[in-house]
């Protein structure tokens, strides 16, 4: 895991409160858990296993909570800052609810977006579509600036979240402006 620069709290103010409410411990308490376990010097695995041992067995997504809990635990420490992912780069994502079903959602991005000559400067790859029980998927990768994945998820049968999400960035100055092409795109379907 790469090391940020600690500079304090850099915990995600919007996280504490949530985590808080969901797992009925302080963030208080939940610093103690970490500090007895030493997961300062721990992976982000082992971190949030450590996590998951203490997330209330009743919790709807109890693993996806003791993901989002070692994130802000790695953050409050300066383990890693925000849009820092555990090996060391930076990831952003921005996301819509549109009226359509999922493929439907997709294809409004491939046809409005599909054939772009570049993102910011970079040239997109090959396209690999793909899709899941879940998710309908639009994925290539940006020539210097990482991969992109554009995932459609049912929110009901008329209505789909299209969340674009980029990962490899090489450091956290580029999260805002991409961050903004990537909400100008989905603001333009």
């Amino acid at each position: 895991m790469s090391e940020a620069a600690p500079t304090g709290n850099l915990t995600r103010g919007e996280r504490v409160p949530a985590i808080e409410r969901a797992t009925g411990r302080s963030w208080d308490d939940w610093l103690g858990i970490f500090e007895a376990a030493q997961a300062r010097t721990l992976s982000h695995p082992e971190i949030a296993r450590v996590a998951r041992t203490h997330v209330p067995e009743d919790l709807q997504n109890p693993d996806w909570w003791a993901q989002g809990i070692a994130i802000a635990f790695e953050q409050h420490v300066g383990l890693r800052v925000p849009g820092q992912s555990s090996t060391g780069d930076f990831r952003v994502s921005a996301s819509r609810t549109l009226p359509l079903d999922r493929d439907a959602a997709i294809e409004a991005w491939v046809t409005a977006h599909g054939d772009r000559p570049e993102h910011l400067g970079h040239e997109p790859g090959v396209p690999r579509p793909s899709r899941t029980e879940k998710r309908t998927f639009w994925r290539f990768s940006l020539e210097g600036a990482g991969k992109v994945e554009v995932a459609a998820t049912s929110k009901d049968p008329d209505r789909a979240v299209l969340t674009v999400s980029q990962d490899g960035l090489a450091d956290g100055e580029q999260i805002e402006a991409w961050r903004a092409h990537w909400k100008g795109l989905l603001a333009a379907l």
